[in-house]
């Protein structure tokens, strides 16, 4: 049991955290709504791990993302990207099939994507991954990447040598019907991939889609009782319920400013992980998890430009 006000001793090692999963392009729109024929959308760099790592990255914490896109030109753009960002492409694995794509509406709220998936799903292990992963602190992967072969046996092997070597496990459960195949119960896979992670991050939506309608306190209990070790369930403006199986709290959301909600959790993840890495306890890191999304809100896109760790603390007196 890990407490809330306890350092978590992660071992030292040459990256911190290894992002795995979806890479992708955002298409969000101009204005909050598309109806009129004329409806302009921007490109965005996107993918939840990815954004995570170019985070990371801006917060001084040395990362790496595995992930797989097409031989096009979005593919070119995105790790274009993640080079200009200060981080490695060599485990961005291109692959002969059209990048993937999200189609997402400028939102105040949750937004609701939709998926254009191809690429995305062909990332395999290899041993250059796997050398990456013993040589990181902290694994983390989203749903993308269990929802589909080959990525999905990639996954399920980098969590077996991710608890041999004793890596810290965050998993993003956010689920979504139509990121799975029609004849598969992704809910099933997903409940039996929970016990295998230390960290497990949904949303009120996740949650919803994962387990119906109910009280946050009742949703966290079911992670809690699928395995999980430590949740956190983030509510939107209403801030995060976090559990250890013992202490539950309720943490207020620092935001003053909602211009676009893409990559906000993201953003929790980011400064969570940073503050863990630095050796705050974990309530310490929650508050830097909760003060970066509140710096992304304030701007448009997933990955936006953060200032160092030091600077964010001080912005929201932390």
């Amino acid at each position: 049991m890990y407490r809330l006000d306890q350092v978590w001793e992660l071992p030292e090692r040459e990256y911190g955290v290894l992002t795995v999963g979806e890479l992708l392009i955002d298409l969000i729109s101009a204005d909050y709504e598309d109806t009129g024929e004329g409806a302009v959308y921007t490109r965005h760099f996107g993918g939840s791990p990815a954004n995570i790592a170019m985070n990371l990255n801006k917060l001084g914490v040395r990362a790496q993302v595995a992930s797989s896109v097409g031989t096009d030109r979005m593919g070119d753009f995105l790790t274009d990207r993640v080079r200009a960002a200060g981080l490695s492409t060599d485990l961005i694995q291109r692959v002969d099939h059209s990048t993937s794509m999200v189609l997402i509406n400028k939102s105040k709220s949750s937004p609701v994507p939709v998926f254009y998936r191809q690429a995305d799903h062909h990332l395999t292990y290899t041993e250059q991954l796997g050398e990456v992963l013993q040589r990181s602190a902290i694994l983390h992967f989203s749903c993308w990447p269990i929802s589909m072969q080959p990525a999905r046996s990639s996954i399920e092997a980098m969590l077996e040598i991710a608890a041999r070597h004793q890596l810290l496990i965050g998993f993003d459960p956010n689920y979504h019907p139509m990121l799975w195949p029609k004849d598969e119960d992704g809910v099933s896979y997903i409940r039996s991939i929970i016990s295998k992670v230390d960290i497990v991050k949904p949303s009120d939506d996740d949650a919803a889609r994962l387990f119906g309608e109910d009280t946050p306190e009742r949703q966290v209990q079911k992670f809690l009782d699928l395995g999980a070790k430590l949740v956190i369930l983030t509510r939107g403006e209403h801030g995060a319920i976090v559990s250890n199986g013992t202490e539950m709290i309720h943490l207020e959301t620092m935001a003053d400013e909602v211009v676009d909600t893409t990559g906000a959790g993201d953003a929790f993840w980011s400064g969570f992980y940073a503050g863990l890495l630095h050796k705050r306890t974990i309530a310490e890191s929650l508050e830097l998890g909760l003060a970066v999304s509140a710096y992304k809100l304030k701007h448009t896109g997933a990955v936006v430009d953060l200032p160092k760790l030091a600077e964010i603390k001080n912005q929201y007196g932390i």
